[in-house]
């Protein structure tokens, strides 16, 4: 083999075939069939780019095809998409989509048969995941997971043999400190003056999101799928009672339950007049209408005709905005709150949704105890939900019930009074 170099060779033409040169010689690229990939087709630059990462890993040749071989990897994937969707939630149909598509078929999806799919190659596949620097070790080891789930699902659909699937189960996780790897610091929890700082940029409806986000510690998936149908307000004992469509631990615990206090409901009420039950509770159209309103307020030249205009055709047009927030959006209306506090000299770091949990968590448990937190916000493991799932409703209402607003500065006022 060839000596290594850090500069791939580039893809060549020679007649109508794609080859690449090195040491002098003229390599042609194989589509799956053995023949010579035919310069600017997908199957020749899938051919190239995999004799690239081939190279560059130091792992010789190339995958000959099957031959008579009926499931080849793309077919699988594309195949599993399809059940993913139906099957499981977006989020993890969203993680498997991009390691599918990203990753696996583009190096390894063109008419190659599952049963060349070897630990080298899903090694390779995570070379470019590696390579990609997208990704830290543990997001990596989980996309890696994510391909040998697809070919465990292949066995059970007949489509991928038992051998191939439990080969691929040998190719150990990668281990903190791996070459080309980094790893991602711990999640710490938003400082409240940072909170306080970043409220005054946000719209009232996403500054009542953030603040409920605080107060509970529920997880932001949960709190942008909040309808008004969800929300119980007929138990007559002072509290309302949120529960979310889905959450992470529902398969453990089932049904999450969030009891709502006063501050809670006086946040929300607002938001619930005249909406019908599968309404969202906090739509991002009312936080751009909000917003554009405010920024009405504070302007200071008149309107000119040509804008009047224009705003006139504007509403007769459907609304661009959703009438759900999701997590990236949430997350998006966070990061301009916090660009424009930076830009009127308010220095505000950076910060994002998850990170109002951990400070919930953090609150609470310093508040009223480590059991109290994990009653409240729940666990990631079965054994720790359901050693805490029966007194943990019982719990989450005594803290509904005694719980403050930290940004109610007049209300602890009062209470020292």
């Amino acid at each position: 083999m060839p000596k290594l170099t850090n500069k791939n060779p580039k893809l060549g033409k020679l007649g109508r075939y794609a080859v690449v040169r090195i040491d002098g010689k003229t390599i042609y690229l194989k589509d799956p069939q053995g023949k010579n990939a035919e310069h600017g087709t997908p199957e020749a630059l899938t051919a190239y780019n995999r004799f690239c990462l081939e190279r560059q890993v130091s792992i010789g040749g190339h995958i000959s095809p099957a031959g008579e071989q009926d499931v080849t990897v793309k077919e699988l994937a594309a195949a599993f998409l399809d059940h993913s969707k139906e099957a499981h939630k977006p989020i993890n149909y969203g993680h498997f989509r991009i390691v599918l598509t990203d990753f696996l078929v583009p190096l390894y999806g063109e008419n190659v048969p599952v049963a060349k799919f070897t630990p080298k190659s899903l090694k390779l596949v995570r070379e470019a995941m590696i390579r990609s620097g997208r990704y830290c070790r543990k997001h990596i080891n989980s996309y890696v997971q994510r391909i040998v789930a697809v070919f465990r699902w292949g066995v059970s659909e007949e489509l991928v043999t038992e051998t191939t699937w439990r080969a691929l189960t040998s190719v150990k996780a990668l281990r903190k400190g791996e070459r080309g790897t980094r790893d991602n610091p711990e999640r710490e929890p938003v400082e409240l003056e940072t909170v306080q700082k970043t409220l005054l940029f946000f719209p009232p409806t996403l500054r009542a999101m953030a603040l409920i986000h605080y107060m509970t510690g529920m997880r932001p998936e949960e709190l942008v799928s909040m309808t008004v149908g969800s929300i119980d307000r007929s138990k007559g004992n002072g509290l309302w009672y949120y529960t979310p469509a889905r959450h992470k631990t529902e398969e453990h615990i089932g049904k999450k339950i969030y009891p709502l206090g006063k501050p809670e409901q006086e946040l929300i009420a607002p938001y619930l007049v005249g909406k019908k039950p599968e309404n969202a509770v906090f739509s991002p159209r009312t936080a751009m209408e909000e917003r554009h309103a405010e920024m009405r307020t504070k302007r200071k030249s008149n309107v000119p005709p040509s804008q009047v205009e224009r705003g006139e055709k504007n509403a007769k047009k459907p609304k661009r905005w959703g009438e759900f927030y999701t997590v990236p959006s949430y997350r998006r209306a966070i990061r301009y709150a916090i660009e424009q506090g930076n830009k009127a000299g308010v220095e505000i770091p950076h910060w994002f949704p998850y990170m109002l949990r951990h400070a919930a968590a953090t609150a609470i448990e310093e508040a009223d105890g480590l059991d109290a937190a994990q009653a409240q916000l729940g666990h990631t493991t079965a054994d720790m939900t359901k050693r805490y799932s029966k007194a943990a409703l019982k719990t989450r209402e005594n803290l509904a019930r005694n719980r403050r607003n930290p940004f109610d500065t007049d209300g602890q006022a009062e209470d020292a009074a």
